[in-house]
């Protein structure tokens, strides 16, 4: 289940972040696969029946009546008109429970799919959460037998440390990161973060021994590489933070990945909340395909498969290498259904970035069976392919073959389009990003209170005049699409000194407004979309994506912008920036757009002439580059640790008697306190208010009474189980 076929453009697949636990479901109901069901996080809804229906309820454990009645998970139940089914609190392990209904849920497909992109804002139910007084239809459906459930083997359980299997790449060591720190990997029982969700799953554990001081262009800290595509379940340091990437994650970004979860074991994204630990068991890519074949006949009969496995000795990623110089071309398993193809050197370099497409158009061209997707990122390309039809070896044939014919030709032209967009500089929403960062991950990072200062800083540039020149005279060539959402540009100038440098947020913002606009390494993004992200503001603009409507910037598709369009950035205020963003979605404000043809022979003729110049300005930029880390060296800022703070456990004291311990059911941060020792509270009133899994959890009164002391502050860490307050009871 969910959307493919739209990577390439920052489409990411969403559907059910534990796959197994639906289609299990769907499968007792006899529903066809990919039928809309109801996915739960941590708390589930009480939901009135108007007609005959029957249900599966499968995944973690939670509560679940019918008009009162208990009944089982993972069995089918039957509905009758007019009764009510009411789902409570997930308890246990797990974080995730599926309803699934007999004929699934009619919704309108969006680009394929029923799923529910919450972040993108479309899918699904009106393209969010539901909500109370939300009327969802039920598409016709044959009856299955009521009482039939699935066996007990195959019912979601959970370890007390889960074992993610990985597939050792695409980056690793020692290109990447020191050999002692893959060891030390692979040996730790890594902690959830409370900031994780369906983008992504936040790690804890022992900061990255780097085998690089930097990632040059691509950024100041050695985490940074020129942008590529990801696979879902990559394990992608931003920073020195890991995180897994979920069904909801970015298709291009730039940061290493050193392993990647194989597609067996995907499912158990799903099922990992704040607090869990974790830990990774390399297996090499026979056993992971015989692992997912096993899945899928665990769901084709319903009966449990044993599939032997034990753990694979590292081997290196690099499954090809052909060419030389700039004509080579090196293949990295990145999981086991995904190839990355990165050209040349780990530079910037536009001629790399023109055989790579020219690369992926032969392979579009011939649309083999079994290429689920083709990605391209600045010197990389990714294909995501299904290996028992499409096996490794033939995909790695074809490609060798088409890498040959397109480095015969060095006379290479692609259409471009120069696109007039608005910027409002220094906007208010880059502001109350940095706030948010600031207040929420990391107050003391180089690059705050002011992204900008931090650019001119870190570019040696005299003031921030300087930086405004540079961003509008700069004419920024598009060299790939989703960095980071929904058609949202990764570009950089054509003129080398046009490129400032910085480095991105580490670890990455949790919020970033939609359309936001930032320079990391050297290269410019417009967020497509309200998400993470760790790219230096410079401003904000107008709209990458169009949900809705069909305008004439939009004709024919959702998303702006083409691969080799040229951006140029004209300054609008704060407020008439928001006016833009009103009308344009709706085709009132029509964009100047210039057409015209992009030839590599001619560009590298500037390049010739203007050598000297951009030797120089890039000699210039490397001092203040080096600059900047060396101080962040002597500051004792040049890495960021991921371990959390000591909670405080000023609230296990023995209660006493007409005392009530309130306590927090997850780990996470506490975002609000909505009371204080000494006032009175009524059973209900809200207490705490707790941020996990990117929800606001309120914890409530369980009792009438005097809230006699409050063992926690806003900001502060707080542990799953941890007393956060403790009410003196008040008797009727």
């Amino acid at each position: 289940p969910g959307r493919l076929g739209y990577w390439a453009v920052g489409v990411p697949p969403s559907g059910p972040m534990d796959d197994r636990a639906l289609r299990l479901g769907n499968r007792l109901l006899g529903n066809a696969e990919g039928e809309a069901a109801l996915e739960i996080t941590l708390n589930g809804p009480t939901l009135k029946f108007n007609t005959d229906v029957q249900a599966v309820v499968c995944g973690a454990p939670l509560a679940v009546t019918l008009d009162g009645v208990d009944q089982p998970l993972d069995c089918v139940l039957t509905i009758p008109a007019g009764a009510t089914l009411k789902l409570g609190a997930i308890s246990g392990a797990g974080v995730r429970s599926y309803l699934c209904l007999s004929g699934g849920i009619q919704v309108p497909d969006y680009l394929g799919s029923k799923s529910t992109f919450t972040l993108g804002q479309f899918g699904g139910h009106g393209g969010r959460a539901l909500r109370g007084g939300d009327v969802l239809h039920l598409a016709p459906h044959a009856a299955a037998r009521s009482g039939d459930q699935l066996p007990a083997a195959l019912r979601t359980a959970l370890a007390e440390v889960r074992t993610l299997r990985v597939i050792y790449g695409p980056h690793g060591a020692p290109e990447f990161f020191a050999p002692e720190y893959i060891a030390t990997f692979f040996d730790t029982e890594w902690e959830v973060h409370f900031n994780s969700s369906r983008t992504g799953v936040r790690l804890i554990g022992p900061k990255p021994l780097w085998a690089r001081d930097s990632g040059g262009e691509a950024g100041l800290h050695p985490s940074n590489i020129h942008d590529n595509p990801y696979a879902v379940g990559a394990v992608d340091f931003t920073g020195d933070m890991p995180v897994i990437l979920g069904p909801d994650g970015p298709s291009l970004g730039g940061f290493v990945c050193p392993v990647t979860v194989i597609e067996a074991d995907l499912w158990q994204l799903g099922q990992l909340k704040a607090g869990d630990k974790v830990r990774f068991v390399a297996v090499d890519l026979p056993t992971a395909r015989r692992l997912a074949e096993g899945r899928r006949a665990e769901l084709a009969t319903l009966s449990h498969q044993a599939i032997a496995w034990q753990p694979a000795p590292l081997t290196s990623p690099v499954v090809m290498t052909c060419g030389e110089a700039d004509k080579r071309l090196v293949a990295r398993l990145s999981g086991d259904t995904h190839l990355l193809l990165e050209a040349g050197e780990p530079e910037l370099d536009l001629v790399l970035r023109f055989r790579i497409h020219a690369l992926m158009q032969a392979l579009e061209a011939q649309s083999k069976d079994g290429a689920i997707d083709i990605t391209p990122g600045i010197r990389s390309l990714q294909i995501h392919f299904q290996p028992e039809t499409l096996s490794l070896e033939t995909l790695l044939a074809w490609v060798r073959s088409e890498w040959y014919t397109v480095c015969l030709s060095d006379d290479l032209q692609v259409p471009t389009r120069v696109v007039h967009l608005p910027l409002s500089w220094d906007d208010p929403a880059c502001r109350k990003a940095i706030d948010k960062y600031m207040t929420t991950v990391r107050q003391d990072a180089p690059w705050c209170p002011s992204n900008l200062e931090f650019i001119r800083r870190i570019n040696d540039l005299p003031d921030e005049q300087a930086v405004w020149n540079t961003v509008f005279d700069a004419s920024y060539l598009v060299m790939g699409l989703g960095d980071v959402y929904l058609g949202a540009p990764v570009a950089t100038p054509l003129d080398p000194r046009h490129r400032l440098v910085t480095t991105k947020y580490n670890p990455a913002r949790t919020w970033t407004a939609e359309n936001s606009v930032g320079i990391g390494g050297a290269y410019l993004c417009v967020y497509g979309m309200e998400g993470p992200g760790g790219y230096q503001f410079v401003g904000r603009t107008l709209q990458m994506w169009n949900r809705y409507r069909e305008v004439a910037d939009f004709a024919g598709k959702p998303w702006l912008l083409r691969f080799f369009d040229q951006l140029r950035f004209y300054p609008v205020s704060a407020e008439e920036l928001l006016q833009i963003r009103r009308d344009f979605p709706l085709g009132r404000y029509p964009l100047r757009i210039e057409h015209s043809t992009l030839r590599l022979a001619e560009y590298q003729q500037f390049l010739r002439r203007e050598a000297r110049s951009i030797s120089a300005f890039r000699e210039h930029q490397q001092q203040a580059f080096n600059a900047e880390r060396d101080r962040w060296i002597a500051s004792g800022q040049a890495h960021f640790d991921s371990q959390e703070s000591a909670v405080d456990e000023g609230g296990d004291a023995p209660l006493r008697q007409g005392e009530q311990g309130v306590e927090s059911p997850i780990s996470g941060n506490l975002w609000q306190v909505q009371t204080a020792a000494g006032s009175r509270v009524r059973a209900g009133d809200v207490l705490v208010v707790l941020e996990s899994m990117k929800m606001e959890i309120p914890l409530l009164a369980p009792c009438d009474g005097v809230i006699q002391q409050v063992h926690v502050q806003p900001g502060s860490a707080v542990r799953a189980g941890q007393r956060v307050a403790v009410i003196i009871e008040e008797k009727a």
